[in-house]
């Protein structure tokens, strides 16, 4: 049973070390970076052909076909003699930035038009299931028009992490650094801007925490209203952990612009 992550000595993942690349180790760190070096775009650029040949061959193909599409992505193609049950069912068509962030584990289903910016890791837990036009954008970019400079600027992003058992309706949006926990059902249109817990359902844009799911453990589910002084409780420590970000991106911010004046 395999879990969609990359491996270094996969073929398919012969693009420059972190280690070797100072700006996808950025990158990775959620650091201001630069995205059109010429590694970078290489990178892009394998995997808007590997999302190609599984738009474009994924309908047509048998269980096992369809599977090594996907995985060519960001890992080696299974044996014909392969168990497939448990891999991730993906509809076409699929958009992804670089394939290599992206984690999907077993038992995920993702419908159609699905689209993730993995510039940071984005991770799907198991028996997740994703509805059509989901959109999953873990890049952003610095609200300074003179730092942001169009593509001779830098961007940044923030990890984006989906717990196991979760549901997220068509349409769904979920924004850098969001963590939704375990169970969590996600309402259609959802614009996500923050972690949610378990056993939650998020709707609106931005997405609330309205009520919570209480599972009796043979299949039953009830709904609890969440109180209204507990969800804005919550906003405030979620307000203060958006504070710290900001000063970190501020400070990052901060230092590029000493270093142009210098």
């Amino acid at each position: 049973m395999s879990t969609y992550t990359a491996q270094p000595d996969h073929p398919n993942a012969s693009a420059p070390d972190a280690a070797e690349d100072p700006e996808k180790a950025r990158m990775l760190r959620g650091e201001l970076y630069h995205a059109f070096t010429p590694a970078l775009t290489a990178e892009r650029n394998r995997c808007a052909r590997a999302c190609h040949d599984f738009n474009a061959h994924a309908a047509n193909s048998d269980r096992l076909t369809r599977v090594n599409l996907f995985r060519a992505l960001n890992l080696p193609p299974l044996s014909p003699a392969s168990d497939t049950t448990h891999e991730p069912w993906i509809e076409p068509p699929l958009h992804i930035d670089y394939g290599t962030n992206l984690s999907l584990s077993p038992g995920v289903f993702i419908n159609f038009n699905f689209t993730a910016l993995d510039t940071c890791r984005v991770s799907i837990g198991a028996r997740t299931l994703i509805g059509p036009n989901v959109s999953l954008y873990s890049g952003t970019h610095p609200l300074s028009a003179s730092l942001r400079n169009g593509t001779a600027g830098p961007e940044l992003g923030q990890e984006i992490s989906i717990g196991e058992d979760c549901w997220l309706g068509g349409g769904v949006t979920v924004l850098p650094g969001v963590r939704i926990g375990d169970r969590v059902v996600v309402g259609a249109g959802t614009v996500v801007v923050r972690d949610t817990g378990d056993d939650v359902v998020v709707v609106g844009n931005p997405g609330r925490v309205v009520r919570r799911l209480l599972e009796d453990g043979v299949g039953r589910v009830m709904t609890e209203k969440v109180g209204v002084e507990e969800e804005r409780a919550k906003e405030v420590v979620r307000l203060r952990r958006r504070v710290e970000e900001l000063e970190r991106v501020v400070g990052e911010l901060k230092a590029v612009v000493e270093g142009k004046g210098e």
